[in-house]
């Protein structure tokens, strides 16, 4: 009988995927296909990675990495995983780990949104929109070309990316949070399903700053996502009465669906490990699900190209991973892993098609080994079996190797 773990602790590396997959010439960065693409394995090469605490778990046994080696004895079970879903997305990479074929690719918009959206969130807003920036736009680039304009105007940036995203920039200091927030929610009510402008997500992205080149994003982030389009693991569990905790934009990305706790937003990368650790120190936290996404690799890093910065960012959470692990119950399960890629290295700025790792760890561990490669939903079935829930659309429960 496979062996049943009484909490599982899953850590979502945004962004940190580990070679191209399959199907990467499929997918593009502007007109680049995703082909060569590899987030950890290009950071290791290009700036070197120190982590000795991933690298005793067995990262270096799931593919070769120049900086980071194999291990004969992994504390951990590792392999890569592979989508099934049509996207790249920071949506469908999560519904799908939690049990969702994405078939249908989320619309994007590489020319810019349509005049009438826009004429719609300036009407609803009393605000003019700068049509300039309505194109796919670096999120830290637009502040610096049109930042200013909006200190002197008050006019909205709205912009979009590869992802089917609609961003509006706003300075806290010219438009107030509670007006952002506002608008945002609007512009999600008119693009739900079944919107002649159908999008994965809104998102509210305040800054700070008075002059270009000074400009800074601040903590106060917030995403307005579509509702999965299923029910997920998450729904199940919950249903089942079992814990289902959030740290990080997990409960926007689900739109809170099969969420009974929230543990709230993330100044950044390391306090959401701290949020996950309060968590974990909870009382009534004796069983269930604690689902943590860390953002600052993806946004802060693979984004911008910022090698060294993810490099930087890998290594602050390895050097949490022994805190981590000391707060876990013996039989506890800690699984890391990503949702996409969007190597540094890369052309463009999008997001890049690829494996992700699965590195997982337990006290209860008795001789790990690496496990043959699988899918993104092979996670949300293993956390199905071992809850005794209804597993998702796909995926395939590894939880018998986990012995």
């Amino acid at each position: 009988m496979a062996k049943k773990f009484g909490r599982v602790h899953l850590i979502v590396m945004d962004s940190a995927g580990i070679g191209e997959a399959p199907d990467a010439d499929k997918f593009f960065n502007h007109d680049t296909p995703d082909t060569g693409a590899n987030t950890i394995g290009h950071i290791s090469e290009a700036v070197g990675l120190d982590v000795p605490n991933f690298q005793k778990i067995g990262l270096g046994n799931i593919t070769s990495l120049k900086t980071v080696a194999k291990t004969a004895h992994p504390l951990g079970y590792t392999t890569k995983l592979q989508e099934v879903s049509n996207g790249k997305d920071t949506m469908t990479g999560h519904w799908e780990i939690m049990g969702l074929d994405i078939k249908n690719p989320f619309p994007v918009y590489p020319d810019g949104f349509p005049e009438a959206l826009l004429e719609k969130i300036e009407a609803f807003s009393g605000r003019k929109i700068m049509r300039e920036p309505n194109k796919p736009y670096s999120g830290t680039q637009v502040l610096d070309d049109f930042g200013e304009r909006q200190l002197k105007t008050g006019e909205l940036i709205i912009y979009t990316s590869a992802d089917p995203v609609l961003q509006i920039a706003a300075n806290e200091a010219v438009i107030p949070l509670t007006e952002l927030y506002k608008i945002c929610e609007y512009a999600r009510e008119i693009t739900n399903i079944g919107s002649e402008w159908m999008l994965g997500r809104i998102i509210a992205r305040p800054y700070v700053g008075e002059h270009a080149g000074q400009f800074e994003r601040t903590p106060n982030r917030r995403d307005y996502a579509l509702a999965p389009f299923g029910a997920t693991v998450l729904n199940h569990l919950d249903d089942a009465g079992f814990p289902v905790i959030s740290v990080g934009k997990i409960h926007d990305i689900y739109e809170g669906q099969g969420i009974n706790r929230d543990m709230g937003h993330n100044l950044n990368d390391m306090d959401g490990v701290d949020r996950m650790l309060k968590a974990m120190a909870l009382p009534e936290f004796d069983k269930g699900l604690l689902f943590v996404n860390l953002v600052d690799f993806d946004a802060k890093y693979g984004h911008r190209r910022n090698p060294e910065g993810y490099r930087d960012a890998i290594q602050d959470l390895d050097g949490r991973l022994p805190e981590i692990m000391a707060a876990m119950k013996d039989d506890d399960l800690l699984i890391i892993t990503a949702d996409h890629g969007n190597d540094p290295t890369f052309v463009g700025t999008d997001h890049t098609r690829e494996y992700i790792p699965m590195i997982s760890f337990s006290k209860a561990f008795t001789t790990p080994k690496p496990l043959p490669v699988g899918h993104f939903a092979d996670i949300s079935a293993t956390i199905a079996e071992n809850f005794g829930v209804s597993a998702g659309e796909i995926g395939q429960s590894f939880l018998r190797d986990l012995i």
